[in-house]
């Protein structure tokens, strides 16, 4: 399949338009929020990584030294691959087909976790995307998230999850994490699009 490009850095990472939802844009708010609160880590995970616009933008200005990838979308998988072969990232970027954290190897170690994950906790259907971009019915999606991350994270890890305001508070994943043993931390809007927040957990030891 043949894909656009969009450079961050020196990285020209590949996509298509049905795999961008929003990394591409508010995802980049990341490389202001990151650097003033957290500094730059080991490993990266992005969960619902699309073309895995954030991870790579956070490596490509030097926020870690490794990243890991995952998606359930076959295209979205072979868009991150072509990305990492396009710019020889081998030896620095894994990227895997998995449906939430379930085929993720238990070696997997990560020190932060980010995501732009679906934001709709609803079955109505929007037209502006496709479904599995912007749909996570009855919360199934995060609620698993929450439920398996917490066994991948290194001890001082943190997780720092994009949400949409229009539709989603605190309410609907504070329970989620704290059934995943992890403690909340606290939600912070987005710098740059005031209907993006950031959801922010560690793990609990």
């Amino acid at each position: 399949m043949e894909f656009d490009c969009r450079t961050y850095g020196d990285f020209s990472v590949s996509y298509s338009n049905e795999i961008a939802g929003g990394g591409e844009r508010y995802g980049q708010d990341y490389l202001k929020f990151l650097p003033a609160n957290i500094g730059k880590v080991n490993r990266v995970f992005e969960w619902c990584a699309g073309a895995g616009f954030i991870g790579f933008s956070l490596l490509a200005n030097g926020l870690c030294n490794s990243l890991c990838l995952a998606d359930v979308n076959e295209e979205a998988v072979d868009a991150c691959r072509d990305t990492i072969q396009r710019n020889g990232l081998e030896d620095r970027v894994d990227v895997y087909a998995s449906d939430g954290l379930r085929d993720i190897p238990e070696s997997e170690s990560w020190d932060l976790v980010v995501g732009n994950p679906p934001h709709s906790g609803t079955d109505e259907q929007l037209m502006w995307a496709p479904e599995l971009i912007y749909m996570d019915a009855d919360w199934k999606v995060h609620t698993d998230f929450y439920a398996s991350v917490s066994r991948f994270l290194a001890p001082d890890a943190n997780v720092i999850v994009m949400e949409n305001k229009n539709v989603s508070s605190i309410d609907d994943f504070a329970p989620m994490i704290d059934d995943g043993n992890l403690r909340f931390v606290k939600t912070e809007d987005c710098l740059d699009h005031d209907h993006i927040y950031y959801v922010w957990s560690t793990p609990v030891r």
